[in-house]
């Protein structure tokens, strides 16, 4: 018994706490733990309960050479069979417990833990991210197949291919003349995707080894890991014109060359400063910009009422682009990234 106990029974069990600075509720756990364990070994064993010779024997039999590969219910079954009933199932489950024996014994499936990629970009041609998305065909259960590489900084569309297949080989071809075309040097790239089986397959892999380019992927089913690519896809797909089914691969080359020449040359894309893909992808965003700046300086200018709060600025090219920017924790305050 302990000291609080001692005390309580003479002044009771609050002012036995207040005096030892010991919370009620432990001291109440305690006693509730000590009558628990009393009630348990003073329950008598039932009449009906196996005696620990009749015990010992069952558990001999599940040990033994013939049965210990076999569950109770085949060992149940089998004595059975033979004119012998020992004890039910349940009963053999609850022995093997009680002894740590009743556990998963197959092998079970254990999940890699994949890496978050980080991958930063501060100019053109550092970092590629490239995606395949399905163009429904002409009739049900038919696909094309569009292969996109779009560099992350300038959201420039370096390379595309409408096939009717998905496959590896055409991959490592895209892959190899987009290299090529846009004059990457070895160490110079990082290459992004997801795990699809083209993504991760050897052709690819040997290619990219080849050429000198570092290749990262998403992890599976995170598809905030490859965000570049998906809001491409999905511009493409939300565009008033694109159809619902293309009536050959011929009909989706043709759209598709159309919307990227608008997407990579037309659009003004918000993620870069309003400027279109192609300028910023070959290095005239700051001219453009600077353009701009002298429109809304002289429109300031003249009506300098209209701008209330401060002059007009042309928006700005970000410095660097991320997926999946380091998190910023409380312990680095003032900008600082870890």
């Amino acid at each position: 018994m302990s000291a609080v106990e001692q005390m309580a029974l003479t002044v009771g069990r609050a002012a036995a706490c207040r005096a030892l600075d010991v919370p009620r509720s432990w001291l109440y756990r305690q006693l509730q733990e000590a009558t628990e364990s009393v009630v348990r070994e003073a329950r008598p064993s039932p009449a009906r309960a196996l005696d620990a010779g009749e015990r010992r024997a069952v558990l001999e039999l599940l040990y033994s050479e013939r049965f210990v590969d076999r569950s109770p219910s085949e060992v149940y079954a089998t004595l059975l069979d033979e004119g012998t009933y020992l004890c039910s199932i349940r009963t053999m489950y609850r022995m093997l417990e009680g002894n740590g024996e009743v556990r998963e014994r197959r092998d079970q499936l254990r999940h890699p833990q994949y890496q978050k990629p980080e991958l930063l970009a501060t100019g053109p041609n550092q970092v590629w991210s490239w995606d395949i998305t399905k163009l429904l065909g002409p009739v049900k259960w038919t696909y094309f197949y569009l292969y996109v590489i779009l560099d992350i900084f300038s959201r420039y569309v370096a390379g595309w291919m409408v096939a009717p297949r998905e496959s590896a080989e055409l991959a490592k071809r895209l892959i190899g003349e987009t290299s090529s075309k846009q004059n990457i040097a070895p160490e110079q790239l990082t290459i992004h995707a997801d795990r699809g089986t083209s993504m991760t397959s050897k052709p690819v892999a040997l290619l990219l080894a080849d050429l000198g380019i570092t290749k990262t992927h998403s992890r599976p089913h995170v598809s905030d890991d490859n965000p570049y690519s998906e809001s491409q896809f999905k511009t493409l797909k939300y565009r008033p014109e694109f159809p619902e089914r293309f009536g050959s691969i011929e009909d989706s080359r043709g759209f598709c060359q159309e919307f990227i020449r608008w997407y990579n040359t037309e659009h003004h894309h918000t993620g870069i400063g309003l400027l279109t893909p192609e300028t910023v992808h070959y290095g005239r965003a700051e001219e453009v910009i600077e353009e701009r700046q002298r429109v809304l300086s002289a429109a300031y200018e003249q009506r300098p009422e209209r701008f209330v709060r401060q002059p007009p600025r042309a928006p700005e090219l970000p410095e660097a682009v991320w997926i999946n920017p380091p998190v910023k924790t409380a312990a680095a305050k003032g900008g600082e990234q870890v």
